[in-house]
């Protein structure tokens, strides 16, 4: 990793697996550094394949990218983007379900995964992948979200969507609707509060972060009237943590909330499962919002999109979500002390 000569502190070596080959992971990377000013901030090393690049290249037209390719992030050239091959080969089909895009985007993962823990890269941004086919005896996970939290130890973590003007967190994540209420219960929510106001003192540097908590049913239950978890649970832990000095605040009805823009009045908030949290995040950060896995060791962070096939390798995909994923992982970096 390189020490910056112009500054005493360190440029940050980001890691960024490819994700879906066939998606639109690696146009949204190669726009993300076609302006070099990029490489003044950070080091990247993509895991993945050069020859993805080279397809992506010649298909989107795009003349004046070029990139490195190495078998280390100790190898990397810090004025371009670098490339680790994971596999031996690939054929690309843009827009395509195949099991090679599947196994491809495990293997970035995995090895982006180990020079995490060996110190060879500071965090890592992950590009979009499909859910289905990287599903093997080596993943079986819902998404990154828990791939990472198993990964570095973790008995929990918290997917915490963040955009310039709303950053929301959701208490259960990437489940069926149908387990939801399962799924819910005081000890969750405390957890996930919790690594909430952790991460916004931690990650963002909010020395008292002012916290909204969503209720689960309509109107907030009515007063009991539409369900009793907000009275029996979601109410008694806001308080518990207001008796510790934490500026937390709610129940509140989720769709008058955001109607009325409440959001901007608060520096996080939490949902209670994952529609009614990444409905509004999409509807108002969808092009500049960033997924971030607060609670974990590491940094990790990701554009807030899929892998948007019927778009793949048409010039069309927007890179900002990207850009600023790449961004918000050395804001926390630095945030966290790790730069110094």
């Amino acid at each position: 990793m390189q020490e910056n000569s112009r500054e005493t502190k360190l440029i940050p070596t980001l890691g960024i697996t490819i994700g879906d080959m066939n998606g639109i992971g690696p146009e949204v990377i190669i726009k993300s550094v076609l302006n070099q000013r990029i490489f003044d901030l950070v080091n990247l090393v993509v895991y993945g394949h050069g020859k993805v690049f080279s397809h992506y290249k010649n298909l989107l037209g795009v003349d004046k990218f070029s990139f490195n390719q190495t078998n280390s992030p100790d190898q990397i050239r810090h004025n371009r983007l670098n490339v680790i091959n994971c596999v031996e080969d690939v054929e690309v089909a843009p827009g395509e379900e195949t099991k090679e895009a599947g196994a491809l985007a495990l293997a970035a993962l995995r090895r982006a995964t180990q020079d995490l823990k060996d110190g060879k890269i500071h965090g890592v941004v992950t590009a979009p992948i499909n859910k289905n086919n990287i599903q093997s005896d080596d993943f079986k996970f819902p998404g990154h979200t828990e791939f990472f939290t198993e990964a570095f130890g973790k008995q929990d973590s918290l997917m915490f969507l963040c955009g310039e003007q709303i950053r929301i967190g959701v208490a259960t994540g990437h489940i069926s609707v149908a387990q939801i209420q399962e799924k819910l219960n005081a000890d969750l929510i405390r957890k996930k509060l919790d690594l909430m106001l952790q991460s916004l003192k931690k990650d963002f540097g909010l020395q008292k972060p002012k916290v909204a908590v969503l209720g689960l049913n309509p109107h907030a239950g009515e007063n009991g009237l539409l369900g009793n978890e907000e009275i029996e649970i979601i109410r008694p832990l806001i308080n518990d943590f207001k008796e510790k000095g934490e500026l937390t605040f709610g129940p509140y009805p989720a769709d008058g909330f955001f109607g009325m823009a409440s959001q901007t009045k608060f520096d996080g908030i939490l949902a209670m499962y994952h529609d009614q949290g990444l409905i509004p995040f999409k509807t108002l950060a969808f092009e500049e919002g960033v997924n971030f896995t607060a609670g974990l060791p590491i940094v990790r962070t990701s554009p807030d999109h899929g892998t948007a096939y019927n778009i793949a390798g048409k010039g069309l995909a927007n890179e900002q979500s990207m850009r600023s994923a790449i961004y918000m992982a050395k804001d926390i970096l630095a945030s966290r002390g790790v730069l110094d």
